[in-house]
């Protein structure tokens, strides 16, 4: 057997198990991709990561990232928590307060910022949804059609399907056939809270077909949210999203767009330090 440096980082959340957990190999280049994907399996987190030497002459690591499914090119708190994970192992980036992340679409920029990190989001792919799928969705979901107000394919990596809804209730009385999920899309939802001081809106996702029935903080989903409702106009330049009440977590993520970049940010706290036997 072999031994690779362990973590378990709680993302978006500054207090332990409030967030979205992640696995993190260090120096993890011996593993070849069935041993990852065994061990993601194994961990059963909505993903495992990876952390390599880079390839890319300009990025400061290599991350894969692994679902119970399936290899992700892109995932959100996969970026966030294997950044804090390097960080905090000794990782020293080529640019002061600037990382950059190697994955499958290539690079991905964080910075550091009052006590958190954030990612650019990678380039989103939009369409409109069609009409016979929206129709299966929308009955798996269980939405009434009038708490619907627009619905995209967002695609930055992981495809989702968004749906902006109508108020925060609607979105945390959800009660999804998952079963039927599977075998059509990963959904995200979000809704506005009017009146809170702290979150505009709320978010949940859906991500049966990639074996997690509901994930509990998602970055990925929110950064294709954010560059829709944002570029639409039905969202500010900044505010904070809640997800994770309905799975009992706490999960915070800071959304800004600043000279047209949307910077999808959250704490990471380290759970688990240890050696990995494989």
């Amino acid at each position: 057997m072999t031994s690779f440096a362990f973590s378990q980082v709680d993302v978006f959340t500054d207090r332990p198990l409030l967030g979205n957990p992640l696995a993190v190999v260090h120096g993890a280049d011996a593993l070849d991709e069935a041993r990852m994907q065994a061990l993601a399996r194994w961990t059963n987190l909505s993903e495992t990561s990876f952390l390599l030497a880079p390839t890319d002459p300009g990025a400061d690591y290599q991350v894969r990232i692994f679902t119970p499914g399936g290899e992700l090119p892109f995932a959100g708190h996969p970026t966030l928590g294997s950044c804090h994970a390097w960080l905090e192992r000794g990782g020293v980036p080529r640019v002061a307060g600037e990382v950059v992340q190697q994955c499958g679409v290539g690079r991905v920029r964080i910075r550091r910022e009052a006590g958190r990190t954030a990612f650019a989001a990678p380039p989103l792919r939009r369409a409109s949804v069609d009409a016979a799928q929206l129709d299966r969705i929308v009955s798996a979901l269980g939405v009434p059609r009038e708490a619907i107000h627009a619905t995209q394919s967002l695609d930055n990596g992981p495809l989702w399907i968004g749906f902006l809804l109508d108020r925060a209730e609607t979105v945390l009385a959800l009660e999804p056939d998952h079963v039927a999920l599977r075998t059509l899309a990963k959904v995200g939802v979000i809704a506005p809270r009017p009146g809170d001081p702290e979150c505009g809106f709320e978010v949940r996702a859906f991500a049966a077909s990639a074996g997690v029935t509901e994930d509990p903080v998602t970055g990925s989903l929110n950064a294709g949210l954010a560059e829709w409702l944002i570029g639409a106009g039905l969202a500010p330049e900044r505010y904070i999203v809640a997800q994770g009440e309905r799975v009992g977590r706490r999960g915070r993520v800071h959304v800004a767009r600043e000279d047209g970049t949307v910077w999808i940010g959250g704490s990471s706290v380290t759970c688990v330090r240890g050696e990995l036997s494989l």
